[in-house]
This record gives C-alpha cells, structure tokens and sequence, in this order.
C-alpha cells in the first residue's frame, strides 16, 4: 500500500481538494469519468446522436395523436429544452475539470521535461569539457612523426656505434 507522502506524477502536489474528505487511498475514479464523458461529447457521434434524438422526440411530439403526445409543440417543448439545459448545465463543469485535469497533467509534463532539459545540459557541458580535456591530452602526445624521427635518431646511433665497434 502506498504511502500519502508519496508523489505520484499524474497529479501535481498541492492540488487536492481538502473539502472532500478521503478515506484510505485517494481515488480518481469521479475524475476519470467527468473526463471519459467530456471526450465522449466532443465527438461527432455525440453530436448526431444528440440531434437524432432531437429529431425524433420534435417528430413523435408533433405527428403523435394528441393523446399520446408527452411535450406539447404549442409550450416550445418544454421538456425537450429542460433536458437539453440540464445536459448542457452539467456538461459545462465536467468539460472544465477536464480542462483542468488536462491542465495539471500538462503543468507536470513541462516540469519534467524542464528536468531532463536541464540534465541533458549539464550532461553536454560535460561531455564537451571532457572533449577538451583528451583534445589537451592529445595534443601533448607524441605524433607519429616525431616517434619515427625518435627511432630513425635511435637507429643511426646504433649503426654508428656498429660501425666504430667492428673498426675497432
């Protein structure tokens, strides 16, 4: 079981909501849900299903014997529109606190990416003072030149001290 000090990083610290009283683990599950229903209205289905059942309530309710008529035409379909604004009342939060949610995931992902930014900096720098610092080391090493004049140097010396040794 995870402990409350934790962090986790789908959730920025100091977000929740401390009128909402939690027992035992904090639980998303409303948030996921208010979300999964945002993206479900933003859809093109949602909307020709919505004006398919618009169409056929203002169908059945103005071609249906009067008796069998339950939203009158001659009220503006009053029933109609109570439900189109009871969806659209709570549409409208659950769109903003998928806004928000969206918000907070986003604000964590910039700071994250701010960190690795940085330490891909730092790890740069690194690499090009380490560069520098073999370029350094290299350029007072012997080149192949000079060892091959060392050694030509060398040999002449040998054949000198050859030459004097079978004189002698």
């Amino acid at each position: 079981m995870a402990r409350r000090s934790e962090k986790k990083l789908d959730s920025p610290k100091g977000l929740r909501s401390s009128f909402i009283p939690r027992l035992g683990e904090p639980s998303d599950r409303f948030g996921r849900f208010t979300e999964r229903i945002a993206r479900a209205m933003g859809t093109p289905w949602f909307l020709f299903i919505l004006t398919v059942f618009c169409a056929i309530w203002l169908t059945y309710n103005t071609l249906a014997p009067d008796g069998w008529r339950f939203d009158s035409a001659a009220l503006g379909f009053t029933a109609l529109t109570l439900i189109l604004s009871l969806q659209a009342s709570y549409a409208a939060p659950m769109i903003l606190l998928a806004q928000n949610r969206q918000d907070d995931r986003d604000r964590v992902q910039i700071e994250q990416d701010r960190i690795r930014a940085e330490r891909n900096l730092a790890d740069t720098e690194y690499l090009a003072r380490e560069v520098v610092a073999l370029r350094l080391m290299v350029k007072d090493l012997a080149s192949k030149d000079f060892i091959r004049a060392e050694l030509r140097s060398i040999l002449e010396e040998l054949d000198k001290e050859k030459k004097s040794e079978t004189v002698d």
